[in-house]
């Protein structure tokens, strides 16, 4: 028993060592296809990937992410004037926006927790009614207040 196993496993290992040496991926395609870099292709699988995901314009308006479109020029919150600002609606839901414009007739939509104008007034709250700015400032003793701003929705 013993001995055939040996001479088994001889006849395996004689083969084995003479067998030619495994080719790499590029020679193995050369004589079986037309194709010139096999490994280059998409996979069939797989849907084609999209030219580019950045915000892209047409028609109107942008793209600003998976399925969602808007016609609203993005303004930089920094350019914000905080005394101009007029709240023109809210948006009250899982997620709440507020729409305000400030000055002009550009409407910016504001999320809560966003940083306004120069100062960096943060939007802490977004209430059917109007949106509650909280400004940090030093006192006169060099202590650290916040005030807190209402601003209703005006019409």
């Amino acid at each position: 028993m013993n001995l055939c196993l040996f001479f088994l496993l001889l006849i395996i290992s004689i083969g084995a060592y003479s067998a030619p040496p495994a080719s790499t991926g590029k020679n193995f395609f050369q004589d079986k296809t037309n194709i010139e870099n096999p490994f280059n292709l998409r996979d069939p699988f797989r849907p084609p990937q999209l030219k580019s995901d950045a915000k892209k314009t047409g028609r109107g308006f942008k793209i600003t992410g998976k399925g969602e479109y808007s016609n609203i020029n993005e303004v930089s919150l920094d350019q914000l004037n905080l005394q101009t600002l007029k709240v023109v609606g809210v948006l009250i839901g899982k997620e709440r926006r507020a729409m305000v414009t400030s000055g002009g007739k550009s409407i910016t939509i504001l999320r809560e927790g966003m940083k306004i104008g120069p100062e960096m007034v943060e939007l802490k709250a977004i209430l059917p009614g109007g949106i509650v700015l909280v400004e940090k400032i030093v006192n006169v003793y060099g202590e650290e207040e916040f005030l807190e701003t209402v601003v209703p929705i005006s019409k």
